[in-house]
């Protein structure tokens, strides 16, 4: 991975990342002050709560691309560290995909009248569920790539001996 992309793609992540921080401390202020302006259409309170959640999974799995990111830089990708990081965006997916089915939960009695809505809202649900199982898939050939990394260190360790 080039220095160009990494450098983009950490801006990308810090400008995201500061702009959930941002948000997400609004919503908890409004919250908190009670000045919340709900005229009773939606259940605002609760739909906040979860923003404010779904925000947190994005944050905890923006922090672990960075940490990946700056373990490809340093060559160190291909160790039982990465794992603790990919495991924490496959669950920070899972957790917005669970949070998006609450939100499709609080907004479905209003659909009553149109349930596609609520049909389509569960499939996008499905697919965020689907993003957390490619990532795993990722994460199985992360797993293959490190095994074959260990395999190669004992065979040049075993080929040092013999030279």
């Amino acid at each position: 991975m080039g220095k160009l992309a990494v450098r983009a793609l950490r801006a990308v992540l810090a400008v995201v990342l500061a702009g959930t921080v941002c948000v997400q401390a609004l919503m908890v202020w409004v919250l908190v002050s009670g000045s919340d302006p709900e005229d009773g259409s939606l259940p605002l309170t609760p739909m906040r709560l979860i923003a404010v959640l779904g925000m947190m999974s994005a944050q905890v799995a923006l922090v672990c691309v960075w940490r990946l990111v700056t373990m490809v830089r340093r060559g160190t990708v291909f160790s039982h560290t990465a794992f603790r990081y990919v495991d924490g965006v496959i669950g920070a997916i899972v957790a917005a995909a669970l949070l998006w089915f609450a939100v499709t939960a609080i907004n479905a009695p209003g659909q009553r009248e149109d349930p596609g809505v609520t049909v389509i809202m569960g499939g996008v649900g499905l697919a965020i569920l689907g993003v957390a199982l490619i990532v795993l898939v990722l994460r199985m050939l992360l797993a293959q790539a490190v095994a074959r990394d260990v395999e190669a260190a004992q065979m040049q360790a075993e080929l040092d001996e013999v030279i």
